[in-house]
């Protein structure tokens, strides 16, 4: 069974998050989605929120293509929770050249600790390159629309956090 592992913070999940999940679907038998807990980013929604919306969103996609997919916390090493989890491929997003600077390196240590982990990079579709989680936050606290950028039900826990209707 090929199991692939899709980290990030998820602080929310995005559109491109789930344009890469579900391309990701296509590589892999089980796809985890592992959700940093990752306190030094200062996450707007908790870790127990944030892997609400993951498993909410995926249970869509994994209807969608046939793939299990499954939410995973985690707050060790990435190449850890890859070995802890099973998986044999790491899957990142990359939107811009400056996210491909910071991945290959990450790439780079990753073999280091464990060379037999290899790392698949998927390009975000065009409609989603622009998006970040960061940027979707700050949209919404600044009262601007988000449809664009999150699904329906992501904008209304996102704007249900800021207090907005």
């Amino acid at each position: 069974m090929r199991v692939g592992l899709y980290p990030g913070t998820f602080d929310p999940i995005t559109l491109g998050h789930t344009d890469i999940i579900r391309r990701a679907c296509a590589l892999v038998d089980r796809l985890v989605i592992g959700v940093a807990i990752n306190t030094g980013k200062g996450p707007m929604f908790t870790l127990e929120e944030r892997v609400a919306m993951v498993e909410a969103e995926c249970a869509k996609l994994s209807a969608e293509t046939g793939t299990e997919i499954i939410a995973h916390p985690f707050e060790n090493l990435l190449i850890h929770c890859a070995k802890d989890v099973g998986a044999q491929i790491i899957i990142r997003g990359l939107r811009a050249v400056t996210d491909f600077e910071y991945e290959y390196q990450m790439v780079g240590m990753n073999r280091a600790l464990d060379d037999k982990v290899e790392t698949v990079f998927l390009m975000a579709d065009l409609k989603h390159q622009a998006i970040a989680s960061k940027l979707v936050k700050e949209i919404a606290r600044l009262d601007g629309d988000v449809s664009k950028f999150v699904t329906p039900e992501v904008k209304a826990k996102l704007y249900a956090k800021l207090g907005r209707d």
